[in-house]
C-alpha cells in the first residue's frame, strides 16, 4: 500500500508536466495490459491475435497521407465500431438512467433521470476538449498530453484525411475518430454511474461541478494508465521494446488486464461513490422509514437494456469483428445469466423468495464483473466469474452494507465495486491457458502469445486493483471537499422530505 501511495503522490506531482512528452504522431492506446513473460520486467502487451488478451483503445497509427503504404481501415471492423458506440450510448439513456430511475422514490425519479441525462452529455463535451488527449496521448505514466486538445489532428477538413488509429493486430487500423467517439460513451457512463451512490439527497449544480473535477483527475488519469500502449505496430525489433514499454501507462506496463473497464470504469466509479455516500451523508429516515423503489418494472427494463447495450461495451473492446469479439460476446452473454441464477439461489437460501430486483442485480453484476475478463478468459472461466459476482455482491449488498451502516443509495460499491474487484482478479487466474483461458501476447514483436504463472498474474491484477482504489479515492476526497466548500453538496431538509424533482427541477415524473 506504501508503493502505492507514492506511486499517486508521484502521478499527481507529474500532472503538470503531462503535455512536455505529447506523442508527435497520432495518440496510442490500449485497454488491456498483458503481462510480458517474453519481455522479461517490461510488461507491456495487449490482445492482438488469437483472443489473445484484451480489449479496448489501440495506439494511434499514422495518418493515412504519411506514406503510400499506411494500411486502411476495414469497412466491417469499423461498422462494428460504430454500431458498438451507439449500444454503449443506449446503456447510459435510456439503460442506466431507467435501471435507477425506478429504484428511488417517485418524488425523486426526474432528478435521477436529469443527473445521468446531463451528465452523459457533459461528459462527453468534455471528452472531446482535452479528455480523450489526456487519457489516450503520449504524455507520461500517468496522464497524456495535449497532443490531441480539441481533438486537432484526427480530422483534416482541408485535405479530407483522417487520422487512423490501430487495433491489437498488426497493420489493422479503424479511423482515430471510430476510437474517440467510442472512448467518449465509456467516460460518460462511468461518470453517471456515481449517482447512483448518492441518488435522492445532492444538489443538482454540485453532481456536476463534481463530475467535472473527478473525470479530469481520475478518469482520465486511470484510462491512461490502464490503457494506453504505443500499439503494435510500433514493436519493429526487440531493439525498440524497452523503449516502447516505457512510453505506456503504469498499470500497462505492470501488465494489467482489463479488457473493457474493470478498473478503468467500475472500481473507480464505485470508489467515487463510495467517497461520496459518506461525505454527503445518511439520507433522511435512513433505517427508519421504508426506502421501497417506486418502479420494478422500469427497472427491470432498465436492466434488460444494460444487458443488450454490454455487448457494445464489451464486444466493442476488441476494437475488431474478429475472434477476440466473438469470445467477449458469449462471456458477456454467458456469465450474466450465470449470475441471476446465483443471485436468485442466493436470494431463496437467504429469504425464502427471489426477488425480481434481486435477478436485475444479479444481471448488472455479472455484466460488471466479466467486463475485465470478457476477452481474457475462456467459456467456463467467465461462467465461474459470473457465478462468483452474483454470490458476492449479493452478500455485499445485504450483509456487508448493513454491518458497515452507510447508505450507498442504489448499491453501486455493493455492485459495480464488488463486481469490478472479482472480475479483476479472476482474470488473473482464467487468463491462463492451462485454465482455458486465451492467454495473453508475450512478445509484440512476433506477436507470441502465451500465458503468465497464475500467482504472478493474480498480484498484478491485485496492483492494479490497488492502484485504482487509492487514486480514485483521493481525488474523489478532494473534489467533494472543493465541491462542498464552493457550493454545498446536499439540498436543505425540506427540499429533500418534499422530493428533488419539484425543489431541483420544478417538475414531477407522473400527474397526480
Amino acid at each position: 500500500m506504501k508503493k502505492l501511495i507514492a506511486t499517486l503522490a508521484l502521478g499527481l506531482a507529474a500532472w503538470g508536466f503531462a503535455g512536455s512528452a505529447a506523442a508527435a504522431d497520432a495518440p496510442a492506446s490500449a485497454p488491456e495490459a498483458a503481462a510480458s513473460s517474453a519481455m522479461a520486467a517490461t510488461p507491456a502487451a495487449a490482445p492482438a491475435t488469437a483472443m489473445a488478451s484484451t480489449a479496448a483503445p489501440a495506439a494511434a497509427a499514422s495518418a493515412p497521407a504519411a506514406a503510400a503504404s499506411a494500411p486502411v481501415a476495414n469497412k466491417g471492423d469499423t461498422a462494428w465500431m460504430l454500431v458498438s458506440t451507439v449500444l454503449v450510448i443506449m446503456m447510459s439513456i435510456p439503460g442506466l438512467a431507467l435501471f435507477y430511475g425506478g429504484l428511488v422514490r417517485s418524488k425523486n425519479m426526474l432528478s435521477v433521470l436529469m443527473q445521468v441525462f446531463v451528465t452523459f452529455s457533459m461528459i462527453v463535451v468534455l471528452w472531446v476538449l482535452y479528455g480523450y488527449s489526456l487519457a489516450f496521448t503520449e504524455g507520461n505514466a500517468f496522464v497524456g498530453g495535449l497532443d490531441r486538445l480539441f481533438l486537432k489532428g484526427v480530422f483534416d477538413p482541408m485535405k479530407g484525411d483522417f487520422a487512423m488509429a490501430a487495433t491489437f493486430s498488426k497493420g489493422v487500423v479503424i479511423p482515430e475518430i471510430v476510437f474517440v467517439v467510442f472512448q467518449a460513451t465509456f467516460a460518460a457512463i462511468t461518470c453517471c454511474l456515481i449517482v447512483g451512490a448518492f441518488a435522492e439527497r445532492i444538489k443538482f449544480s454540485a453532481v456536476l461541478v463534481f463530475m467535472a473535477l473527478w473525470f479530469t483527475f481520475s478518469y482520465a488519469p486511470i484510462a491512461h494508465m490502464v490503457w494506453f500502449w504505443m500499439g503494435p505496430d510500433a514493436y519493429t525489433s526487440k531493439a525498440v521494446v524497452d523503449a516502447m514499454n516505457a512510453k505506456a501507462g503504469l498499470a500497462w506496463q505492470w501488465g494489467a488486464l482489463d479488457f473493457a473497464g474493470g478498473t478503468v470504469v467500475h472500481i473507480n466509479a464505485a470508489v467515487a461513490g463510495l467517497v461520496g455516500a459518506f461525505m454527503i451523508g445518511k439520507r433522511i429516515g435512513y433505517g427508519k422509514e421504508a426506502f421501497t423503489p417506486h418502479s420494478l418494472t422500469l427497472t427491470m427494463v432498465g436492466a434488460s437494456l444494460l444487458w443488450v447495450g454490454w455487448f457494445g461495451f464489451n464486444a466493442g473492446s476488441a476494437l475488431e469483428a474478429g475472434n477476440s469479439a466473438a469470445l467477449a460476446f458469449l462471456n458477456t452473454f454467458s456469465a450474466t445469466a450465470v449470475a441471476v441464477l446465483a443471485w436468485c439461489i442466493g436470494e431463496s437460501l437467504l429469504k425464502g423468495k427471489a426477488s425480481m430486483l434481486g435477478a436485475a442485480s444479479g444481471a448488472v453484476a455479472g455484466l460488471v464483473a466479466i467486463t475485465p475478463a470478457a476477452g481474457n478468459v475462456g467459456i467456463m472461466g467467465a461462467l465461474v466469474v459470473g457465478a462468483a459476482a452474483g454470490f458476492l455482491c449479493l452478500w455485499r449488498v445485504t450483509g456487508l452494507k448493513k454491518m458497515l451502516g452507510m447508505d450507498d443509495s442504489l448499491d453501486v460499491f455493493g455492485v459495480h465495486g464488488v463486481g469490478g474487484i472479482v472480475g479483476a482478479l479472476l482474470t488473473g487466474i482464467f487468463n491462463n491457458q492451462a485454465l482455458g483461458g486465451p492467454g495473453l501476447v508475450t512478445d509484440w514483436v512476433t506477436a507470441t502469445v502465451g500465458s503468465n504463472g497464475i500467482w504472478d498474474q493474480l498480484l498484478i491484477q491485485a496492483k492494479g486493483v490497488g492502484l485504482t482504489i487509492v487514486w480514485s479515492g483521493v481525488v474523489s476526497i478532494v473534489a467533494f471537499k472543493i465541491v462542498d466548500l464552493v457550493i454545498g453538496l446536499r439540498v436543505s431538509e425540506e427540499e429533500e422530505r418534499e422530493g428533488l424533482d419539484i425543489t431541483s427541477h420544478g417538475e414531477t415524473a407522473y400527474s397526480k
